[in-house]
């Protein structure tokens, strides 16, 4: 597993950002189309089933990518993403969280997103 410093993790979470932000958009139109598509559900200007699936295919698609460049995805709504470093000597993971501007949170891996602290300036 490789460790990203802090500007290498922010650095990557600003390549991700079309990514991240089409993970976003395309979770709420599948989350409208899984209503639309469940009886009795509401129908959807976005499609029905197979547009669906077609959004469904695709986060699998910008997961992956997000997964391959040695990112943790810890939550789907809201979008949370780790990424493994090393602060003074500990292991941690580097936290962003979706609405977040940037990366300043990290955790130590055992804690969670409960231990979440500020980084360091």
């Amino acid at each position: 597993m490789s460790l990203f410093t802090v500007e290498e993790a922010r650095a990557e979470l600003r390549q991700l950002r079309p990514v991240v932000d089409e993970v976003v958009t395309l979770r709420a139109d599948a989350a409208e189309l899984a209503v639309a598509t469940s009886s009795g559900g509401t129908p959807s200007d976005l499609g029905g089933l197979p547009e669906l699936k077609a959004k469904q295919a695709r986060l699998d698609e910008l997961i992956t990518l997000v997964q391959e460049a040695g990112v943790e995805i810890k939550g789907f709504a809201p979008l949370l993403l780790d990424f493994p470093s090393e602060l003074n000597g500990e292991q941690v993971l580097l936290c962003w969280l979706e609405g977040e501007d940037d990366i300043d949170w990290y955790h130590r891996r055992d804690l969670g997103f409960a231990g979440r602290r500020r980084l360091p300036e």
